[in-house]
């Protein structure tokens, strides 16, 4: 009985225990099944199904040829490798197939790079061609994909290098508008979620897979004339071989819309070539980021000041004895000898400090007092924007100064400013100013965008001009100011213009500053002048600069040669007719 016993009591044990552990089954499985479900089926997905981008395109930069688009810079389709190292089987095969085919395309320590199993992506080479992917692709190797790319080309080399800019390494826009305008070139890439195979291949699409497409960023059109640009950076280039002089810059703009149709900088580069450029400062485009003391091409600025509050007629005389007090402080002229009881035309013509000081105090109450320097800031600050950023589509634009008319040494300071000194300004607010002066009085913001070009490469929607101000001064006084720097070219020895047609010019030459203060060795030459139709409609603008250290650069001897250059090309470039 009792043996009986035993036998019953380990019966029931044992069943316990199958019991027991029938339960722990039913009850991991309902973990792992039920519980875990989730997380199962997401480390799943993760090791099975992998996001690939979708890259979006670059949008492409044309500028204009005439009137028609033109590709300034394009995309080129290359290939980055990359490897799963944690799915390579054969390193050994893999490091000498791609050595052999691509071997100036790939990274350093490549072994080192394959060996890291703690990653699923390594890249050991960009921007392989299609031929080297294909050849690569052939020798089936496990683990080794992969990815479209898109570089930037650019078909006319340097042509206009610091209005473009580039992109790097990253795809991200440096300088110019390809910074400026990153974000509407970029455009969005695209995701696609698909189940794969240990290499990374995708195997099938179904309807739970994400599939996002990519957009493509826009295609931007610059107002940039490709036959005016490589025209500019030509005469300029000459200029500088010429002269001697080590930097200028030259903007060629339409007055009767603020179209940028040229922006030349020297010394420059090729944006295909930027990591070669060892002085950073050839990316930086001047005629934006530069401010400086314009000197005397300001002087147009002053007397269309003086017309449009009737201060002044272009017959007004002035007694001119080559030197004026203000203040404290005698100012002299440049020019010596056209003395005695003269007009405000001669003194244009003779770029006399003099006459523009005489329009300055007639501003006022024959001082240079508080309504003569708030009449002055107005017209230089407000309304012909001096002193303050454009808002052209470029970064890096540099604001410059006008001193208010309240500070302390005022006078002295709106004295010197009527002849060009003591302000900074930069190229882009003195001939956006200047166009607004000739052209009637409206003030264009000035633009290197003139619109966009749909996806088919026909369909261009243009950008309407920006109009900032109108009535920037009276169209009589415009008028005025384009006769009379119209003369001012026509009295200036050396001025070699087509017979017959109307161009009217200024120079300017504009002391520097070392150590906080002016030296006589070295100055700044400039140009600014119009050219118009028969009709005497202003149709394009030139403004030149050339500079050198310990140079001596006059507007008239280094600067007004660039802009006839040019000048003599537009008119036969927009068929411009002769005077009437």
């Amino acid at each position: 009985m009792q043996l009986a016993f035993q036998k019953g009591s380990r019966s029931r044990v044992l069943g316990g225990l199958l019991l027991i552990m029938m339960a722990i089954f039913v009850v991991r499985l309902f973990y792992l099944q039920i519980v875990m479900h989730d997380d199962y089926v997401a480390q799943a997905m993760q090791e099975q199904v992998k996001p690939l981008t979708i890259p979006a395109k670059r949008g492409l930069i044309y500028a204009m040829d005439g009137d028609k688009p033109i590709q300034l810079v394009m995309n080129q389709t290359v290939y980055t490798l990359f490897v799963d190292p944690a799915t390579v089987t054969k390193p050994e095969q893999v490091l000498e197939t791609i050595r052999k085919i691509a071997g100036g395309n790939l990274r350093p320590n490549l072994d080192k790079l394959i060996a890291k199993k703690d990653t699923r992506y390594q890249i050991l080479g960009t921007k392989l061609t299609r031929q080297q992917a294909e050849m690569i692709k052939k020798e089936e190797l496990k683990g080794v994909g992969f990815q479209e790319v898109s570089q930037r080309v650019y078909p006319e080399g340097g042509l206009a290098a610091q209005t473009l800019g580039f992109v790097n390494a990253e795809g991200k826009g440096q300088y110019g508008v390809e910074e400026a305008l990153h974000d509407r070139l970029v455009g969005t890439d695209g995701l696609l979620k698909s189940v794969t195979d240990i290499s990374g291949v995708p195997l099938t699409i179904g309807s739970g897979n994400i599939n996002r497409p990519a957009k493509d960023g826009e295609n931007v059109v610059l107002t940039i004339d490709r036959n005016v640009q490589a025209k500019a950076e030509r005469a300029l280039a000459e200029g500088l071989k010429n002269t001697g002089a080590k930097e200028g810059s030259v903007i060629v703009m339409d007055p009767q819309n603020g179209h940028v149709m040229a922006m030349a900088n020297l010394p420059s580069y090729r944006p295909a070539e930027f990591t070669k450029v060892t002085d950073a400062a050839a990316f930086n485009n001047a005629t934006v980021g530069v401010p400086y003391e314009a000197g005397s091409v300001i002087k147009t600025l002053t007397v269309a000041t003086g017309l449009d509050q009737r201060a002044i007629r272009p017959d007004s005389t002035y007694v001119n004895t080559d030197k004026i007090k203000v203040g404290d402080r005698e100012i002299g002229n440049a020019t010596k000898g056209q003395t005695g009881t003269i007009t405000m035309q001669k003194a244009l013509d003779y770029s006399l400090n003099t006459g523009m000081v005489t329009i300055a105090q007639r501003l006022g109450d024959g001082t240079i007092n508080q309504q003569a320097r708030n009449t002055m800031y107005e017209y230089f600050h407000d309304r012909f924007g001096l002193g303050e950023p454009t808002g052209i589509e470029l970064l890096g634009e540099a604001r410059g100064n006008v001193t208010k008319s309240d500070q302390p040494g005022a006078a002295v300071q709106y004295a010197t400013m009527s002849f060009g000194q003591g302000m900074n300004v930069t190229m882009t607010q003195v001939i956006s100013a200047f166009c607004s002066a000739i052209n009637g009085g409206t003030y264009y913001r000035p633009t290197v965008v003139a619109g966009t070009l749909a996806s088919d490469k026909t369909t261009f929607s243009p950008t309407n001009p920006d109009v900032l101000r109108k009535n920037v001064i009276s169209q009589e006084a415009s008028s005025q100011l384009r006769s009379m720097v119209h003369e001012a070219r026509e009295k200036f020895h050396g001025a070699k213009d087509k017979a017959g047609y109307e161009v009217g010019g200024k120079t300017g030459t504009s002391q520097t500053l070392k150590d906080g203060r002016y030296v006589d060795e070295q100055t700044i030459g400039s140009y600014l002048g119009y050219g118009a139709g028969g009709d005497g409609t202003p149709r394009y603008v030139i403004m030149v600069q050339v500079s050198g250290k310990d140079m001596n650069l006059e507007g008239g001897k280094h600067a007004m040669p660039v802009f006839t250059d040019i000048s003599n090309w537009m008119i036969d470039y927009l068929k411009l007719q002769p005077k009437g």
